[in-house]
């Protein structure tokens, strides 16, 4: 006997395969996991000294100003990449720009931390900046330094808290 089988003319071993089948796939799904969080994610807050053109004679004094960056983890790279949202109210250096971020060597607290990015200069040019420092659960501690229009450089420090 064949494996075939035949209701009124019809080969019924496809189409019950594919009735079965069919019912496959439509159940209630089971909740996913919440994505996992970093203790850099957030808002931190604080100040930023900038020296523009350090080691010039003629050196404009520091400005120090506020600062807020607002953290968020770049999926898929262990915690360790983030985007940043930075804002600075430095009387020198006021802007809002994005940046990329990193954490090294891992994800944890205590871990270095370092964030490079651009920003459009309240003096009409497209400035760049870096920073490299340490960054603890509730704390960072960093220097800020770049370049901005006519050959400007500044070099700086920041201090951030986790609001």
């Amino acid at each position: 006997m064949s494996m075939w089988l035949r209701v009124q003319g019809v080969r019924a071993l496809p189409s019950a395969i594919f009735l079965l089948l069919a019912g496959c796939g439509g159940g209630t799904t089971s909740p996913s996991s919440p994505s996992p969080s970093s203790f850099l994610t957030g808002t931190w807050t604080g100040t930023v000294t900038i020296q523009v053109n350090p080691g010039d004679p003629n050196a404009p004094p520091p400005t120090t100003g506020p600062m807020t960056w607002t953290v968020s983890v770049v999926p898929q790279t262990n915690l360790q990449a983030f985007t940043t949202t930075i804002r600075s109210q430095d009387p020198w250096l006021a802007m809002e720009t994005m940046a990329s971020t990193a954490l090294t060597p891992g994800n944890t607290p205590p871990a270095s931390i370092s964030t490079q990015g651009g920003y459009n200069s309240p003096r009409g040019c497209r400035g760049t900046f870096a920073s490299i420092g340490m960054a603890q659960a509730t704390r960072i501690e960093a220097d800020f330094n770049g370049s901005d229009c006519q050959l400007a450089t500044f070099s700086g420090t920041m201090v951030l808290t986790k609001q």
